[in-house]
């Protein structure tokens, strides 16, 4: 797996089919203990839980499994990833458009080899895309959009599980969080592949030809809560190819949540955070990482 297929899970422009028999889910409780003995749980300040979500999903994979609703139902606050609302403003889209567009004067030829922009172009005429509409945007909007392109013609059109719960928690009155800013999501996505923006387009689009196995693959381990699987399936290959991208895509952005997180259970209160799944697995995912600190990780 190349950049493509991580782009969807990434981004604020975003990351099941069938399930397994023995599933479990893609949520864990999270508990602190002390002096290896389980604390006084009864005020529910000493357990949060952490889920994995996809931010792109289809129609059918509603209703979502089970377990992310009775997590839900047992929090005072839902934290999410970035502020959905400030997501969705015109302000910040405008600020977005500015950040990830080429100065007056300059265009995407300046970064694309001949062979890049001309594989490009043939593309974006199989798909109805303008070049006069893209050749403004940096490679890592270029990218993104491809892939959104992509998805969309996979009817990968629905809300993900970060929105659909945001939209919730607003509805029923649910205080909301935050693990960062959308001006630090927007900074992450204008550095996805400087100083790569040939291969970045280069293998966007010959990834983009094995988009749809790739997302049957990833929502099925999701939806069976298989973090092993996720693993195979888009860490391992991240790091093998692109270790800059998962050091500052993945690590850096657990590493400044893990602290929130662990502030988390010396309030009053029981947090529900919802991340991106591939945030949770691995040897640097925020599951491990709490299980290196003396927390309890079970699996709902």
């Amino acid at each position: 797996m190349k950049i493509a297929k991580l782009c969807y899970v990434f981004s604020i422009l975003l990351l099941g089919a069938a399930s397994s028999a023995h599933a479990t889910s893609s949520v864990w409780e999270i508990t602190r203990v002390d002096n290896n003995t389980r604390v006084d749980n009864s005020n529910g300040k000493n357990t949060i839980y952490l889920g994995g979500t996809v931010h792109v999903l289809t129609a059918d994979d509603y209703p979502l499994p089970v377990e992310f609703d009775r997590a839900y139902a047992l929090t005072d606050v839902l934290v999410l990833e970035t502020d959905m609302a400030k997501l969705d403003s015109p302000e910040f889209q405008q600020s977005m458009l500015s950040e990830l567009s080429y100065p007056k004067g300059q265009d995407l030829t300046q970064d694309l080899s001949p062979d890049t922009y001309k594989k490009l172009a043939a593309f974006c005429e199989s798909r109805g895309i303008g070049m006069q509409v893209i050749n403004n945007f940096k490679p890592s909007m270029v990218s993104l959009m491809l892939t959104m392109v992509e998805l969309q013609r996979l009817e990968f059109s629905g809300i993900g599980v970060d929105k659909f719960y945001n939209n919730k928690a607003v509805i029923d009155g649910k205080a909301l969080g935050k693990l960062e800013t959308v001006e630090e999501q927007l900074a992450f996505i204008a550095g996805l592949g400087k100083g790569k923006e040939d291969e970045l387009i280069r293998y966007s689009l010959e990834d983009i030809k094995t988009l749809p196995t790739f997302m049957t693959e990833m929502k099925t381990a999701w939806r069976a809560g298989d973090p092993q699987a996720l693993v195979d399936l888009a860490i391992t290959p991240l790091i093998a190819d692109f270790p800059d991208i998962y050091q500052s895509l993945l690590v850096q952005r657990n590493n400044n949540w893990l602290p929130q997180i662990e502030a988390m259970f010396n309030n009053q209160q029981t947090e529900l955070v919802l991340v991106g799944t591939l945030h949770l697995v691995g040897k640097d995912g925020l599951l491990q990482q709490l299980q290196a600190a003396g927390y309890t990780v079970k699996q709902l």
